[in-house]
């Protein structure tokens, strides 16, 4: 399985959902629409999608500190 890491192209804001798509082998628009429709439950998802945000490392600071 690849790296948790946000990508540089491909996102829509933070790159939280292309992030999680690529992990778990899924194309970005599902896991966005996903990411909405878990918004219509009560939940924290939001601050959710902001903690990863935040935690992820973009894809150029993964490789940088792969070396």
């Amino acid at each position: 399985m690849s790296r948790l890491a946000r990508p540089a192209h491909d996102r829509m804001i933070g790159g939280v959902c292309a992030a999680l798509a690529r992990r778990f082998r899924t194309s970005a628009t599902t896991m966005r629409v996903l990411f909405l429709i878990s918004c219509l439950l009560p939940g924290p998802q939001f601050l959710l999608y902001i903690a990863l945000w935040i935690l992820l490392p973009s894809e150029e600071k993964a490789a940088r500190t792969a070396w």
